[in-house]
Parts: structure tokens; C-alpha cells; sequence
């Protein structure tokens, strides 16, 4: 019998937040070590998949199957591809390392952790489901700790206000994706939410180009496409530390995968059909965003937009249809996940130990926070596509691929690497550099050795990614192929 690594990889996490929701009093003080504990042994078990996926053998590995509702063929099926085991990888450090830069909640620790647990459990078994209703059971079990979490422990200012918006539209992206959803399952003819099965169903053309947008829009709202997009910066910044890593590392993420795992590669000729229209709304995306982000205030308010721009890039991927701009859209979901988690995390840093995010109160801080300086000035580099980093390896073939799908795309769209870069610096040179402002001589201290190791650790990710691209490109060049096929040989 297979050893159930991706089982363990969902079940752990949920069933450590279901403890700790139960904890007795007298074992709360130590929430966050049995947080920690589950978030490690997660990590581990991502990597366990990671290194262990076939990349020569290629399609769905890890697979198991069990029945949970046969007379409506539902099924409890999980497995991997080469573009969800970098997902899974995510979602690993992702975790761990929230888990790690929210040592210091003290404020209803055993609730708090219990949620990121629920939230981990939650985007693991949407990557690694291969069952339609189930990928919705998972989806959906991250929208009450998310709201919860917001506006427990979140930004006192902006918590309600944007945990409601935040809640709102991902119903409302919910809803539409579960009225395309459904139609597939009716139309398919054959009773079974097995996404395996559905693959091979054959839907109509016009079928496919009637229901593709509810299912691409409804999902890609999490992914904060245009004009949906308003409720990630919001939300992120209304968001404790953690929340925000997660939300913007790995649960916009979850939203564009769904839309490629089930839009693109369940009904390819209505991608093909809407293509078109996503490429601008992608466009929209990356140069909206970038431009919001330059005339921002907020320190967290910057990294809100710049997610948004980034996952455009993620949308003219894969509205690209090609090897080239599907490849670096796997690459750039990876990149921008771990990227963004340790922009919000060095923000939270900064904002415990200064007590705000005005960009024009900030300044000097390197000398007090050199590690934390030096990683953001990393993803900085990750966001600006430098060469040397992951940003240019997943940034570089969807420029490749958009350019082969629409050369006055791909143009427009590389306006935002320019205002990217423009935004990155200025915040680098505003919080990092310059005076110290005098009340942050004795004040502010530097940054616990349990958050240099997050900084450090997701940094040399990124880093080794961009020397090594060995490490994962082969990898998501198997997902993609496995995608071609299904679309044509497109």
C-alpha cells in the first residue's frame, strides 16, 4: 500500500486545529509549540513530495482514491502533478514560517493557531484535490478563519471593513465558480465530480464558451483579477502578520490554480475563446496595480497592490496557451508566494517594533534591522525580475509566451517591471535608508533569531531558484506538457 503523504499532508494540519480549538487550560500556554510541531511535520512531508515526485514519469503521482458519496460520484481523491507539488511546497514554508513570525500573539493563542491550521489544511487539499466537489469542500473551509481572524486579531482601524469585503467577494467568487462547476458535472453526462473523468468528458465548444467565464471569473476573483481586485489589498492589510502572508503567499494562489486546474484544463476551447479577454484584464492587472502601489502611503498598502499586479503576470500566462507563458506562470505562483510571504512579513516586523506603516514616518532602519533589511531588499529583487533571482525565471518565459500570443501585450505589460521597480526602490530607500527618526534610536530593536531564520530561509529559497532553475522548471515543464495535451498541443 502507498504510504497517504498527501492525506497526512491535509489531515494533519486540521486535526491540529481541531486540538487545539479543544485544548484544555492548562495546556494553552503551549498552543504555539503544538502549532509549530504540526507546521514542521507538514513542511517536512512537502518536501518529502517535492523531492519525491517523478519529474521523468511526469502526470498525476501520490494518488489515492477512496469512495465518500458513490451515488453522487463523489470521491475522496488527492494527487499531484508538476504544477501542484511546487504548490504544496508553498504551502509548507508558508505555514511554517507564519506560524514562526507569530510567536508573540498572546491573545487567544490557542484560537489563533488553530485557524492557521485550519487555513494550511484548507490550500493543501485544494492543491492536491483531483475531485471537483472536494476542491470545493476545501476552498470553502478557509473563508470562516479568515474572517475570524481578521477581525479578532487584525488591523484595529480597517479589521471589519476588511474582513467583511474580504468574505464578500470570495462568496460571491464562490458562487459563480459553483454554477460553472455544476454545469459541468450535469453536462458531462456522467455523474462524477472525478476531475480524472472530466477530462475526458468532451464537453461541446459551446458549452465550453458559455460556462468557462463563470468558472475562470469565479475563481480568479481570489486571485484578485480586475475589477475584482479591490478586496486583496484590504484584506492584507487589515490582516495580522500571518493572515496577510497566507492570504497573499498561497491563498490567491489557490484561487488561479482552481481556474487553470478546472477552466483551462476542463473546457480548453473556451480558454481559447475568453483568452483574449483575460490577457487584458492580466494587463489591467499588472499595470493598475503597479501604479497604485508607487502612489501609496501605507508600507502594507504597497505590498497589497504589488500582489495584484503580480498575480496579473499569473493571468497572462496563462491566457497565453503556450509552453512558454504557462511554464513561467507555474514558476512566477511558486515565486510571488514565497516573495510576498516575507514582504509581509518583514512589514509586520517593522510595524511591531515602530508601531506604524507611514512610509514618510519611517527610515534608517537597516542599521536596527539589517537581516530584515537585506530580505526585503531580496524580494525586492524577486519582484523586480532581477536576473540572479526567481522573479526573472518565472517572469521572463511568460514575457516569452505573451509576446508569442500578442506582441502588444507583452509590450504594455512590461510597463509594470518599470513601475515595479520604481515603487520597490523608493520603499527600500524610505524605511531602510536615510535618517533614523530620533524616537526609534532606543525604541526600536532588532529582530528575534527565530524571525532571522524566516527572512533567511524564504530568501535563499528565492536565491537558489534563481542560480538553480534546475530545481523546479523541469518539474512544471511535465505539468504544462500534460496542459498542451489536453488544450491540443496548443
Amino acid at each position: 500500500m502507498q504510504f497517504p503523504v498527501l492525506s497526512l499532508l491535509i489531515f494533519i494540519p486540521l486535526l491540529t486545529g481541531v486540538a487545539l480549538l479543544v485544548l484544555p487550560n492548562r495546556w494553552k500556554p503551549y498552543a504555539r509549540w503544538i502549532a509549530l510541531g504540526s507546521a514542521g511535520i507538514t513542511a517536512i512531508l512537502s518536501l518529502i513530495v517535492y523531492f519525491g515526485y517523478d519529474v521523468a514519469q511526469g502526470g498525476y503521482q501520490f494518488q489515492e482514491q477512496y469512495p465518500w458519496v458513490p451515488a453522487l460520484g463523489i470521491s475522496y481523491h488527492v494527487g499531484v502533478d508538476g504544477i501542484s507539488v511546487p504548490m504544496v511546497l508553498l504551502s509548507g514554508l508558508v505555514v511554517l514560517s507564519g506560524v514562526v513570525v507569530s510567536w508573540k500573539v498572546e491573545d487567544r493563542p490557542s484560537e489563533f493557531f488553530a485557524f492557521i491550521m485550519f487555513l494550511g489544511a484548507s490550500v493543501l487539499g485544494v492543491f492536491t484535490s483531483l475531485d471537483l466537489f472536494q476542491l470545493f469542500f476545501f476552498f470553502e473551509i478557509a473563508v470562516f478563519p479568515k474572517y475570524l481572524m481578521i477581525i479578532l486579531w487584525g488591523y484595529p482601524k480597517t479589521r471589519e471593513y476588511g474582513g467583511m469585503k474580504l468574505t464578500i467577494y470570495l462568496f460571491l467568487g464562490s458562487m459563480v465558480a459553483l454554477v460553472g462547476a455544476l454545469a459541468l458535472y450535469f453536462g458531462s453526462g456522467l455523474r462524477t465530480f472525478d476531475l480524472l473523468e472530466l477530462e475526458k468528458a468532451g464537453f461541446p465548444a459551446e458549452f465550453q464558451r458559455l460556462w468557462f467565464p463563470f468558472v475562470f471569473l469565479g475563481f480568479g476573483i481570489l486571485g484578485g483579477i480586475f475589477p475584482f481586485h479591490s478586496w486583496a489589498p484590504d484584506g492584507h492589510v487589515a490582516a495580522p502578520t500571518a493572515v496577510s502572508m497566507l492570504l497573499a503567499g498561497v491563498e490567491m494562489k489557490v484561487g488561479v490554480f482552481s481556474a487553470l486546474r478546472i477552466a483551462i484544463m476542463l473546457m480548453p476551447e473556451g480558454a481559447r475563446m475568453w483568452a483574449p479577454l483575460i490577457l487584458g484584464l492580466g494587463t489591467v492587472n499588472v499595470v493598475y496595480g503597479a501604479l497604485i502601489a508607487l502612489i501609496q502611503k501605507d508600507f502594507k498598502y504597497v505590498i497589497g497592490f504589488s500582489s495584484v499586479s503580480h498575480m496579473g503576470l499569473v493571468m497572462l500566462g496563462f491566457a497565453s496557451l503556450n509552453a512558454e507563458g504557462l511554464t513561467g506562470a507555474g514558476m512566477q505562483m511558486f515565486s510571488h508566494g514565497v516573495m510576498t510571504a516575507l514582504f509581509f512579513a518583514i512589514v509586520g516586523m517593522v510595524y511591531d517594533r515602530t508601531h506604524t506603516r507611514e512610509l514618510s514616518k519611517l527610515g534608517g532602519l537597516f542599521r536596527k534591522m539589517p537581516i530584515a533589511a537585506i530580505g526585503f531588499i531580496v524580494a525586492g529583487m524577486v519582484s523586480m525580475g532581477m536576473p540572479g533571482f526567481s522573479g526573472f525565471i518565472a517572469e521572463f518565459p511568460i514575457f516569452m509566451g505573451v509576446w508569442k500570443a500578442s506582441p502588444v501585450v507583452a509590450v504594455i505589460a512590461i510597463l509594470g517591471v518599470l513601475i515595479t521597480a520604481a515603487y520597490i526602490l523608493l520603499v527600500i530607500r524610505r524605511v531602510f535608508f536615510g535618517d533614523l527618526p530620533a524616537e526609534f534610536e532606543k525604541s526600536v530593536q532588532d529582530i528575534p533569531l527565530r524571525d532571522k531564520l524566516v527572512v533567511l530561509g524564504l530568501s535563499l529559497v528565492m536565491i537558489a531558484i534563481g542560480w538553480f532553475p534546475s530545481l523546479m522548471v523541469p518539474m512544471v515543464q511535465s505539468g504544462v506538457r500534460y496542459i498542451l495535451a489536453l488544450l491540443g498541443g496548443a
